[in-house]
């Protein structure tokens, strides 16, 4: 057995946002573990549970935390999206054998201003749904920021899989500098276990030039790469080429002596 692999979805997504992967390292030798983050576990037809919306990354953190600690060995944490930035405070907490960051959201300090994100940012103002501090993305806010690769029908599928998100947890990402309780900050120093952060070369929400300071910030100990792919890396057509890649990084640095 290869080992254990924690797999950490993104805002409104689940379990299912991993059915890809988990197939690709389960066929390779890993027990791989895919939690769904609190009050997700819903039909996205349906209203959020009133207490989504006050719900804080702290939170999050917490339940994924209690999770890991019952788990028979210390896993790979392996984060998508706001998933990546959650994998990174966990593996702060010395709970990762290694870290893998797919075009991951950035911790408190790094500033992320492009013009992608600025037109994205607005887009998303004029189309998300707010629900009591609970949001959920519309289609073609969804389309526009991460589903454009995928095939009309596919980009139908994914979308009705999107779940309501917490509107604390996006402005703790977004709006960092405000947030008295600093919830998505990391102390990269308490991170020592191998990093790995990959980048999609035309992500319109975690730019290359933001996931690069992400980087950055685990030197020397992290491999950088990048590939041609938009934010939905991990299922858009050609996801196996950076799966593929992960596995053979985890291969090299997981080695028994």
């Amino acid at each position: 057995m290869a080992g254990t692999i924690v797999m950490l979805h993104g805002m409104m997504g689940g379990a299912w946002c991993w059915d890809n992967y988990k197939i690709f390292f389960t066929d390779r030798g890993y027990r791989c573990h895919v939690p769904v983050l609190r009050y997700h576990d819903m039909d996205p037809r349906d209203k959020p549970d009133p207490r989504l919306g006050a719900t804080s990354l702290l939170d999050y953190a917490r339940d994924l935390e209690e999770e890991i600690r019952q788990l028979a060995e210390r896993p790979v944490l392996l984060g998508h999206s706001m998933g990546g930035l959650l994998a990174q405070i966990l593996a702060s907490r010395d709970l990762a054998r290694a870290l893998v960051l797919l075009a991951p959201a950035a911790p408190a300090g790094i500033w992320s201003v492009t013009v992608s994100e600025i037109k994205n940012f607005l887009r998303l103002l004029r189309q998300v749904s707010f629900r009591r501090g609970a949001f959920r993305i519309s289609y073609p806010a969804a389309v526009y920021a991460f589903l454009d690769r995928l095939s009309l029908g596919k980009q139908e599928e994914a979308y009705q899989q999107l779940v309501y998100e917490s509107g604390r947890a996006a402005l703790e990402i977004g709006c960092w500098f405000l947030d008295p309780r600093r919830a998505s900050w990391v102390d990269p120093g308490k991170v020592k276990c191998p990093v790995l952060v990959v980048a999609g070369k035309k992500d319109k929400l975690t730019p290359v030039s933001v996931v690069k300071q992400v980087a950055d910030m685990y030197q020397p100990r992290v491999t950088y790469a990048e590939f041609d792919h938009t934010h939905w890396l991990i299922g858009e057509p050609g996801w196996e080429a950076v799966a593929g890649y992960v596995a053979q990084w985890l291969a090299d640095r997981l080695k028994k002596p």
